[in-house]
């Protein structure tokens, strides 16, 4: 099978939108290919967060891709920090990268923006570590959103570049485009979901029942909001169901309180399974420590691979 390779910051909680745009297919993808998966705590150092949270936000991560379906009998799930490789690769390709390609990427731009008292060189460099952490297993493919398609284009061109300046070694590593699945949020439907607008605005998987009804509550209910909402009980309702409430709606018939309490239901009926995995891994959390340790010592010998035959083509070995 072919490999791939992704990776997910431990910047928060996971919610539907991330589940549905990137994890639920990261679960499928297993059966197709032989599956890297990261939770890259690396990268989670552009922004400001104290030590303590970004380990405790790792070690969450990790349980829930587990509850989500990675199996690690299957793939490779590790941190980013346990291998030996990605940042000295990232090197390498910094010394291969112009600064005016770096400038010109979507996500430095937006970032700086947003966090105008903390733009620092790794904001800047970070699509370079990206490609090193694609490359350093050489993998061929790589899931991503439309959103994502600059950063992996950029993946290509510095392994064209390496691979024209020293010995064809680096695939350029083809994109597996993620289904169309861009859910907006509750708070402002014509935003995508995310935690940037607010606990209100996304249903985070870890969130209880209470927590749950609250929010689809208190959702919007305009024209853009209720097509929001049924578009969200598409992922998770019966589609049989989903057409019904949609003619209704159309019809100037659908009930807003109708809707929000089919919803309701169907994401309480999704989550229960997956938050009974979580408390059982957050009650094992020695298992899930192992996991990681172990995917990592797996990853780590692909890199020390990869590593020895860079540097043997760059002239440092």
């Amino acid at each position: 099978m072919k490999k791939l390779f992704s990776g997910i910051k431990p910047t928060g909680k996971i919610h539907l939108g991330n589940y549905l745009g990137a994890l639920k297919n990261w679960a499928e993808l297993q059966k197709k290919y032989n599956c890297i998966y990261s939770i890259v705590d690396m990268h989670a150092l552009t922004i400001d967060i104290h030590p303590n949270e970004l380990r405790d936000n790792s070690l969450k991560l990790a349980i829930d891709l587990l509850a989500l379906g990675i199996d690690p009998k299957k793939s490779l799930l590790f941190r980013q920090s346990d291998v030996v490789g990605h940042t000295e690769l990232a090197w390498i390709f910094n010394c291969l990268t112009p600064v005016a390609e770096l400038e010109r990427m979507t996500q430095f731009k937006d970032e700086s923006k947003r966090s105008a008292g903390n733009v620092n060189a790794g904001l800047l460099t970070y699509p370079v570590l990206q490609a090193a952490d694609i490359l350093l297993y050489r993998a061929e493919t790589v899931p991503v959103g439309e959103d994502q398609l600059q950063h992996l284009e950029l993946t290509r061109i510095i392994a064209r570049k390496f691979n024209n300046r020293y010995q064809r070694y680096f695939p350029e590593s083809k994109p597996i485009i993620s289904p169309a699945r861009r859910v907006m949020s509750l708070k402002y439907p014509d935003k995508k979901m995310s935690k940037s607008h607010g606990e209100a605005s996304y249903i985070a998987i870890r969130d209880d029942e209470k927590t749950i009804t609250k929010k689809i509550q208190k959702a919007v209910t305009n024209e853009r909001g209720i097509l929001n909402l049924l578009e969200l009980y598409s992922y998770f309702g019966t589609q049989n169901k989903y057409k019904e409430m949609m003619e209704s709606h159309k019809a100037g018939k659908l009930m807003n309180l109708q809707l929000k309490e089919e919803l309701i239901k169907v994401i309480l009926e999704f989550l229960k399974p997956v938050q009974e995995k979580i408390a059982y891994y957050e009650d094992n959390k020695p298992k899930v420590e192992k996991i990681l340790r172990d995917g990592g010592k797996k990853a780590q010998r692909q890199a020390d691979q990869t590593m020895s035959q860079v540097k043997q083509l760059v002239g440092l070995k």
